[in-house]
Parts: C-alpha cells; sequence; structure tokens
C-alpha cells in the first residue's frame, strides 16, 4: 500500500471495500476517490489532531468515519505515517456482493445510485462512526481487499464539493464507469 496520500487515492482505484453485516456481506469495487494529502486546506488533518480527526492520524489504513451536512456519514481511508494528518475518501463503488441488502439499506432499487457519492456509499454499507479507527488491513466488520478484475484507466480531475484547494487535480475514477458520482464534463 503507498505512503503518499495521491498515490494511495490512486491506488485504490479497482480495489473493493467490504462490511460484514449481520444479514449478509456487501461489498463493492471502488471506481472514484479524493486525495486530501499533508498541508492540504481541505483536509480534515490541517488544523491538527482533535478527537474528532485523531483516525486520520493514524497509521495509513485506518478508518476516519465522519458525519456531515447532518445528514450522512463518509468512509475514508488514513493515508500516511502514524501522527500524520491526511487520508483518502472514498467516493464511489460498483456494488458487487450484497446488492439486495444495499437496496434495503438506501431505500432505491437503482443500481446506479447504490453507492454513487460518499455518503450514499456509506449508507449503502451501513458505515458509521461505530467503524471509526479500524484497521481496514485485517479482518473486521470492514476491510479492503483486492480485485479480481484489472483496475482499468484511471482518470484524474479536481476534487468535488469542496471551496478549499479545489483546483488541485486530487480526485481519481475509473473511467467509463456508469457509478461515479462527479459530474459528466469530470469523468472524461
Amino acid at each position: 500500500m503507498p505512503v503518499e496520500t495521491a498515490a494511495l487515492a490512486r491506488f485504490l482505484i479497482g480495489k473493493l471495500v467490504a462490511r460484514a453485516l449481520p444479514d449478509g456481506l456487501v461489498s463493492g469495487r471502488i471506481v472514484e476517490t479524493e486525495a486530501y494529502g499533508v498541508g492540504d486546506a481541505a483536509g480534515h488533518g490541517y488544523g491538527g489532531m482533535t478527537e474528532r480527526n485523531r483516525s486520520l492520524f493514524l497509521e495509513r489504513g485506518h478508518a476516519y468515519v465522519y458525519f456531515i451536512y447532518g445528514r450522512s456519514w463518509m468512509l475514508n481511508v488514513s493515508s500516511e505515517t502514524p501522527g500524520v494528518g491526511a487520508g483518502v475518501l472514498i467516493r464511489a463503488i460498483e456494488p458487487r456482493d450484497g446488492v439486495s441488502i444495499m437496496r434495503l439499506n438506501r431505500g432505491t432499487s437503482v443500481l446506479r445510485d447504490l453507492a454513487r457519492g460518499p455518503g450514499r456509499l456509506a449508507a449503502a454499507l451501513r458505515v458509521d462512526r461505530s467503524l471509526d479507527g479500524i484497521d481496514l488491513c485485517r479482518d473486521g466488520p470492514l476491510w479492503l481487499a483486492r480485485g479480481d478484475d484489472p483496475a482499468g484507466e484511471i482518470g484524474q480531475s479536481v476534487r468535488i464539493g469542496i471551496s478549499r484547494e479545489a483546483d488541485r487535480p486530487l480526485r481519481f475514477y475509473l473511467r467509463g464507469s456508469p457509478f461515479l458520482s462527479g459530474p459528466r464534463p469530470l469523468n472524461v
């Protein structure tokens, strides 16, 4: 697993994120990420460690889960060495296992909309604060895994939905995937 944040964001495209739930396994192929590296004013680690973001400062490969807009959980992967606050936001996945469970979790039957966008993704996988800080590289309730499919062609664009350092090309995505969350001009 790469140590530098942007390299990790690119590396994660095509990998799997999986969640063990009481009603079964849910998983998806990661098709979109965003990097929030060291010194990035748009990143949650920019102002230093707090109780809320402490998981972002763990060794790379840990979950950093936070609540935003009063309605959505976001799943991130810590990306640097211990004590350095940086991470990768998992923006979208292509559903693989447990699609019927994801449909119930999200309240929609539209496959494309199950996990297209970070809030939808967290809802589909039932990600919440209880998963904050877990090691995603070990067995547990949520983990990352290698995918069987080749990653495909990876595109790069500016990040979405931020105001600080918005022009930095730190969003990575699987070209041609119908499961991307970004606007069409950014998904070329």
